[in-house]
């Protein structure tokens, strides 16, 4: 399996580094705009529907199943095409692709996440498509997040990985 993650080290070690390229304010201007247009596009798609990926869950639609398969497809497409085409970057750096190590902390955070998927009714990508939606209750859960991330980060070095 191809994966596009790269350490802490190779960026450090990378001549690319050196390079440091800083946000400019129209940047985030549109990065604020494509978050914005994702989030529409995730509100009127329904899937960031509390109903809808709690009907995933208990297998009884198949329209969240049709959102993620179709997001799979794209994805390999899109990768089989930069692989080969090789595709460069905006910045004009080669894309690389490397093999990903499988470890069972992956099945054991994936389990996690599942839990924590079907249990709130979201997955990270639409907690701000629902609090910008009008779903006040969902900041508990975007904390809750936050506060996962965090406990993570200061426990990783002594996780199995």
């Amino acid at each position: 399996m191809a994966n596009i993650d790269v350490s802490v080290q190779e960026i450090k070690t990378s001549p690319v580094a050196t390079t440091e390229v800083k946000d400019t304010a129209m940047d985030y201007i549109k990065y604020l705009t494509v978050g914005i247009l994702f989030g529409i596009v995730f509100l009127k798609a329904e899937i960031i529907s509390w109903y809808r990926i709690q009907e995933m869950f208990r297998l009884q639609s198949f329209h969240m199943y049709g959102v993620i398969g179709s997001a799979i497809a794209v994805g390999m497409l899109s990768v089989f095409l930069i692989k080969k085409y090789k595709v460069k970057s905006f910045n004009g750096q080669e894309i690389k692709f490397t093999d990903k190590v499988f470890n069972k902390g992956q099945v054991i955070g994936g389990l996690i996440f599942g839990i924590g998927w079907a249990m709130t009714g979201a997955c990270p990508g639409p907690l701000f498509a629902q609090l910008g939606s009008g779903v006040a209750v969902i900041s508990v859960v975007i904390l809750s997040a936050i506060a996962g991330t965090w406990t993570y980060g200061y426990f990783r070095e002594k996780l199995p990985h």
